[in-house]
């Protein structure tokens, strides 16, 4: 999933996707001739599009039939201008969907169902809660091509000089190492991301989520959670933990002392993980720690994210057809190894973790944090749109601008907004 990452602008290109839907002639779900398919990938457009570029060469070779129109969106804008060219029968035959989308589009009928077509060949091959985050209602409405979760990432050689061989594994422990870091290095310890999904191993350290999607309960504002978020302020407050930046740029400014070396430890994805590697600090890459996240009273925990390819419902016959054969050569085993040799992405099948993929730096450890913290988000349709509201109200507490119970109170009255059912 990326968060926070600020693609490109997005290329005149988009205009054609209004046509791509339903030109080439097509009558009765028949093409009278090549088929061109539209595709928004919401993918960085500088570390992995040219990637992906190439994959679409290497499948119009193959199939010369289905010509495949390449648009990178920005994944910040990509949500709404798809929701809102699905709505009006505008929208690209194939989208790269943060794994939050999936279900609520599925709910709105914007997304065709996959089931036993060409894009879910060899399904048993899919990680089956990467599977299961992809359906809504019994049917899979996206083909998982990568995934990630959050880890701990530290410096080692700054936690070498504070007196440590190993990273902290609970957030008090963390405390301790960030205070000797500030002490004896010139570097920071650590470094607090205040947007919502980067709180989630706060909450899932105290055993709660945003919400129970099971039992249709509202537990934002619950006592575990104030004390999830009361930890995460508590962190921010003390010795050698950098002062919480709220500028636009925040996200930026965090990757380049971490890079930089200027700060020991943050919690990122492996998504960053080539830029990461090209860091004055990481130039050699066996510098960079990567650990699950630190746990909480309760445990330890971090949300699986990633992406779907999924197919918009509104293209005819003929262009879903091809979508679901492009969407198969995309997140097949062999394809999804290639794209992670090059994009150092996690792949969804365990077919395409060959011995080449295990060997590519950090892949190992991530694989490691997925198994031992990786935890699947509420199944809600609406659950991606809980983020904001969160992260907003955060944001005030460690602020000081409300306590605790004020601003997840704040959160679970907008909540029930979004979730009437919800008690």
């Amino acid at each position: 999933m990326r968060r926070g990452i600020a693609a490109t602008a997005l290329v005149a290109g988009l205009a054609l996707a209004a046509t791509a839907c339903g030109g080439d002639g097509d009558k009765g779900g028949k093409a009278a001739g090549p088929v061109t398919l539209t595709w928004w990938d919401t993918s960085n457009a500088t570390n992995e599009a040219p990637t992906y570029k190439a994959m679409i060469a290497e499948f119009e070779k193959a199939n010369p039939t289905i010509k495949v129109n390449y648009v990178n969106v920005p994944f910040d804008q990509a949500q709404n201008k798809f929701q809102t060219a699905a709505g009006s029968k505008g929208a690209p035959d194939i989208i790269r969907a943060d794994v939050g989308w999936t279900g609520s589009w599925a709910k709105s009928q914007f997304l065709a169902p996959l089931d036993g077509t060409d894009a879910l060949k060899n399904s048993e091959d899919i990680t089956p809660a990467l599977l299961k985050q992809a359906q809504y209602e019994g049917k899979t409405y996206g083909a998982p091509i990568v995934t990630d979760s959050l880890a701990l990432m530290w410096n080692k050689d700054l936690l070498k000089k504070a007196g440590f061989d190993k990273a902290p594994t609970t957030w008090e422990e963390l405390k301790s190492v960030s205070k000797a870091v500030a002490s004896k290095t010139d570097a920071e310890g650590f470094w607090l991301n205040k947007a919502g999904y980067y709180q989630m191993p706060f909450l899932y350290g105290e055993g709660v989520d945003l919400i129970d999607s099971d039992g249709k309960k509202i537990t934002v504002n619950s006592d575990k959670a104030a004390k999830a978020i009361e930890t995460s302020k508590d962190l921010l407050a003390s010795d050698g933990v950098a002062k919480l930046d709220v500028s636009a740029d925040s996200y930026a400014h965090m990757q380049d002392a971490f890079t930089s070396g200027k700060v020991a430890m943050i919690v990122q994805g492996p998504w960053e993980l080539t830029n990461i590697y090209k860091g004055a600090a990481f130039s050699d890459k066996a510098n960079l720690g990567i650990s699950t996240v630190p746990a909480g009273s309760a445990g330890k925990g971090a949300p699986i994210g990633g992406h779907n390819l999924s197919v918009y419902a509104g293209s005819d016959a003929a262009h879903q057809a091809a979508a679901q054969k492009f969407v198969g050569f995309m997140t097949s085993g062999e394809t999804q190894a290639k794209i992670a040799v090059k994009n150092s992405t996690l792949p969804t099948r365990t077919s395409a973790y060959t011995a080449e993929v295990k060997a590519l730096p950090g892949f190992a450890d991530m694989q490691t944090v997925l198994a031992e913290a990786g935890k699947a988000r509420g199944s809600d349709p609406s659950y991606s749109s809980l983020y904001t509201d969160f992260e907003t109200n955060v944001t005030k507490i460690l602020q000081g601008k409300v306590n605790v119970k004020q601003g997840l109170d704040d959160t679970a009255k907008s909540y029930k907004k979004l979730l009437p059912d919800y008690s």
